[in-house]
């Protein structure tokens, strides 16, 4: 899963200001990256839709659906950290999370990303980061 996240994934201030215009964000970033078909990004939107993303400490995965798996064409991570937190079905959320992950591979994923968010001082770390690169070294824990 080497390079599942990188640099070029990762936004240190987005821009969207309600839960669904942040799924567009993450996924935007995923199309950009070549990671996904845009039909993927409606596929994270449309699991929102059925069950919230949300995982507590401010932090949302939003993800595909499993009929979307087709959609994906390599498996990626992109981060985006807010300055204000969004309003994620009445929860708060600092920190969007997409993932597209090939092969299952999303449950790896999302089991590493849960490591990190579990300590309060690496979930701080995140919260409190101003630049990419901080952001990249708290949660490039991903690649291994």
């Amino acid at each position: 899963m080497s390079g599942v996240l990188t640099k070029d994934l990762v936004v240190v201030s987005g821009s969207a200001r309600t839960r669904d215009d942040a799924i567009r964000e993450a996924g935007g970033l995923l199309v950009a990256a070549g990671a996904v078909t845009p039909a993927y990004v409606d596929a994270m939107a449309e699991r929102e839709r059925t069950v919230s993303t949300f995982m507590g400490n401010g932090l949302a995965i939003p993800h595909g659906t499993n009929e979307s798996k087709g959609t994906i064409v390599r498996s990626a991570v992109s981060l985006v950290r807010y300055d204000e937190p969004l309003d994620w079905g009445g929860n708060p959320v600092r920190v969007v999370v997409g993932i597209a992950g090939k092969n299952d591979e999303h449950l790896d994923i999302l089991g590493k990303i849960a490591v990190v968010f579990s300590d309060e001082d690496e979930a701080r770390r995140v919260l409190d980061a101003t630049s990419v690169d901080e952001l990249y070294d708290v949660l490039g824990a991903v690649n291994d």
